[in-house]
């Protein structure tokens, strides 16, 4: 339990920092006539990743499941190439990255390694590893069996919503 609960908090802050860099980021976006799209699946996808990351934590709490083994270690690496991969997206695109779905007037498309190699790499390299390695991390398999193919769901059809958002631009 010692050291779960630091490394379950480390990345809970680093989302939080995440999430102020999105609002930072949101606001100029909107002062320049940036359009919010998807918004209620938006909101979805962020009460799912709340309630993920504490279902997990939960679960690890009623199943004692704090032993830093080698289960456990693969959860961390996991979390590390997420967040890795999290912080690569925020800084390849900048001022126009955020948690929802914004696109500006004169939108650019990223052509970056990163995005030109893999679709969605926010998506496929950082939230989905990410939710994996926290159910590793907290060894909470009925969270996953039962939450991961719910957040599945919102994050393709958040895929779908930015990709229609974006067709103009391609």
């Amino acid at each position: 339990m010692e050291i779960l609960i630091p490394i379950f908090s480390s990345f809970f802050a680093l989302r939080l920092v995440s999430l102020a860099i999105s609002i930072k980021n949101e606001k100029k976006i909107i002062t320049q006539g940036g359009i919010q799209h998807g918004k209620l699946n938006s909101m979805l996808i962020t009460l799912a990743h709340i309630a993920f990351y504490f279902s997990c934590l939960f679960e690890a709490y009623i199943g004692n499941h704090w032993q830093f083994d080698g289960i456990a270690q693969i959860g961390l690496g996991l979390l590390l190439f997420a967040y890795i991969i999290l912080f690569c997206v925020i800084y390849q695109l900048r001022n126009i990255w955020t948690l929802k779905i914004y696109i500006l007037p004169k939108h650019k498309i990223n052509t970056s390694f990163l995005f030109k190699w893999v679709k969605h790499p926010n998506y496929f390299l950082n939230i989905i590893p990410e939710l994996i390695g926290m159910a590793i991390l907290c060894k909470a398999s009925i969270t996953f069996c039962v939450l991961f193919p719910v957040y599945l769901v919102l994050l393709f059809k958040r895929i779908k919503q930015e990709e229609k958002a974006m067709q103009h631009l391609m």
